[in-house]
């Protein structure tokens, strides 16, 4: 894929939606999703994906697998962490996670598994909240916010660069598409959606595109 340059983010929830809900159509295959959660994602995917669903938490893994039948994937969700995948190398075409990679232990390993399991040319996408630029006001309110996220939202960290996590794995970043999402108010938290490739050889490149 040959990336755009996009110079400002665009504001707006349904804007975002529409570049996740996009990015999410186009994957093909043997799609894992990490993260899960209770299966938003599945009205998105296109027929004939083979879904495979990684979700630590047994309240949200058995929705999960009742809602992975109800859109006819019969494969019961794996109950592992993100940064240990019990997958072969090579064995998926595509990854998605949408609102996980804030809540993961380790993010380079969760990519570092991620880039193993995926074929060469298999595609990742995520769509993510991350942290605002430093110096700002909205960085400065995240990371006071952190402690609490972290505590009552599942482990999220509301100060993480995803971005830049996906530049220093071994997946080349095909695309970075950024928006600002208004929370409470006037206050905008940025979020983005990554397309990556996993090259044949594993071997790394930089950035094609920033926001």
């Amino acid at each position: 894929m040959s990336a755009a340059t996009q110079a400002t983010a665009v504001v707006g929830w349904r804007a975002f939606a529409v570049a996740r809900d996009r990015a999410i159509r186009g994957l093909r295959g043997r799609v894992l999703e990490i993260g899960a959660g209770d299966g938003a994602n599945f009205g998105q995917l296109s027929a004939g994906v083979a879904w495979v669903g990684l979700e630590p938490s047994l309240q949200r893994r058995t929705a999960l697998g009742e809602n992975a039948r109800r859109h006819g994937h019969e494969a019961a969700p794996i109950a592992a962490p993100a940064e240990s995948i019990p997958l072969p190398d090579a064995s998926m075409d595509s990854v998605l996670a949408t609102t996980v990679m804030c809540s993961v232990d380790d993010q380079a390993q969760v990519l570092a598994e991620v880039a193993r399991v995926l074929v060469p040319g298999g595609r990742l996408v995520l769509a993510e909240h991350v942290a605002a630029a430093p110096g700002t006001a909205i960085r400065t309110l995240q990371r006071l916010a952190r402690p609490w996220t972290r505590l009552l939202d599942h482990g999220c960290d509301p100060v993480r660069d995803t971005e830049s996590a996906v530049r220093d794995s071994a997946l080349r970043m095909d695309a970075s598409r950024r928006f600002l999402i208004p929370v409470l108010g006037r206050v905008q938290v940025p979020f983005v959606v990554i397309e990556a490739t996993k090259q044949a050889g594993g071997g790394t490149s930089a950035s094609a595109q920033e926001a």
